[in-house]
């Protein structure tokens, strides 16, 4: 599978040229937005922890390690990208315990840069964003083109695209989570069977969001739509009256496409129907999804960019600054400006 099976069309047209991303870890760099004040004491140790090319689970399992403690004791708010410079909350459950010495989780990869006591442990999914500043190196494009679609983004906003790392390399893991739908069975592995159908299920959405893009209708409500707001997991249904709301125009209010589970979509009219059209045309990976339990749920359509700046370090280097909300991707941001190509390749892009 490409890029373009697994996601769809940019919004903006074609790719203004070309750049590479990740070159080195400190080109990718995230830090967790973590809104929650901590009291300083109680049975959980927090830590914020800075990663260089390891990833969440790895980073987990060497905290456990070093604290003498089961993995099962280490929360994380998510997984983040291991080929990247990143900062992040773990947990640690330390009942009756003091401070563990965690000199044995560190070196280059990882560093402890503060640890406070909580009451209740983190949470899966309680940060509320992401801060990111990437490097686009050995950049090919016009910098008078590439500042017009920045200023573009930042007034519509991008497709809330899963990310071509959702679904493995080459698409993988769409192709196994098939697989076992034509089945109608599910791993046995808890966390092959997770990522399978994270993979089904974000695969099934950015079809209903690739048709949206390409009528035009990802940024407008229609009758029959359910909208959410950008940091909300409850959505409603769309009259003549909701479609006029003016928060849709300040990227505050969206509308949403199906994360696939039991029971037909929730929308109706024009978006009831194209929901039940890809459904149909993808029946065994819905039902699958389903069968495993799976509530349906939405998801914005609409990514807005919070706080994007941008300027030139080099000529041949774009750095970007912004914010996206929790669950989103940086790279569909960096799609509607350029093709990522690998270091060392400027001219030709990557196939995902």
């Amino acid at each position: 599978m490409t890029e373009l099976d697994l996601l769809g069309p940019r919004a903006t047209g074609q790719s203004l040229g070309s750049a590479v991303l990740k070159a080195v870890a400190e080109d990718f760099q995230v830090d967790e937005v973590l809104d929650i004040p901590l009291s300083g004491q109680g049975e959980h140790l927090w830590l914020w922890v800075e990663k260089r090319d390891l990833n969440t689970e790895e980073a987990a399992r060497r905290l456990a390690r070093a604290a003498g403690v089961p993995v099962r004791s280490i929360s994380y708010a998510g997984l983040k990208d291991r080929q990247a410079l990143t900062r992040q909350w773990f947990s640690l459950h330390l009942p009756g315990k003091a401070d563990p010495d965690l000199a044995r989780a560190q070196d280059d990869t990882l560093r402890i840069l503060k640890q406070v006591r909580h009451q209740r442990k983190l949470q899966r999914g309680a940060h509320s964003a992401n801060g990111f500043t990437l490097r686009l190196t050995a950049l090919a494009a016009d910098r008078q083109a590439l500042d017009a679609r920045l200023e573009q983004l930042k007034r519509q906003g991008v497709p809330n695209y899963f990310g071509t790392q959702r679904f493995g390399h080459g698409g993988g893991n769409v192709h196994d989570a098939q697989g076992w739908a034509a089945r109608r069975a599910l791993p046995e592995q808890r966390n092959v069977r997770s990522r399978l159908l994270s993979a089904a299920r974000s695969y099934l959405f950015n079809q209903v969001l690739a048709a949206r893009v390409a009528d035009g209708s990802w940024q407008r409500a229609q009758v029959g739509d359910l909208l959410a707001f950008t940091d909300s997991r409850s959505f409603f249904q769309a009259g003549e009256q909701e479609c006029c709301d003016p928060r849709l125009s300040i990227l505050d209010l969206h509308p949403t496409g199906p994360l696939w589970g039991q029971g037909p979509s929730p929308a109706a009219e024009a978006t009831c129907a194209l929901e039940t059209a890809i459904g149909e045309r993808h029946a065994a990976l819905c039902q699958w999804l389903a069968d495993a339990g799976m509530d349906h749920e939405r998801r914005i359509l609409r990514l807005p960019i919070g706080g994007l700046t941008w300027h030139y370090p080099e000529p041949d280097i774009l750095q970007l600054e912004f914010v996206l909300p929790a669950g989103c991707f940086a790279t569909v941001v960096v799609r509607e400006l350029v093709d990522l190509v690998p270091a060392g390749q400027t001219d030709s892009p990557c196939v995902f």
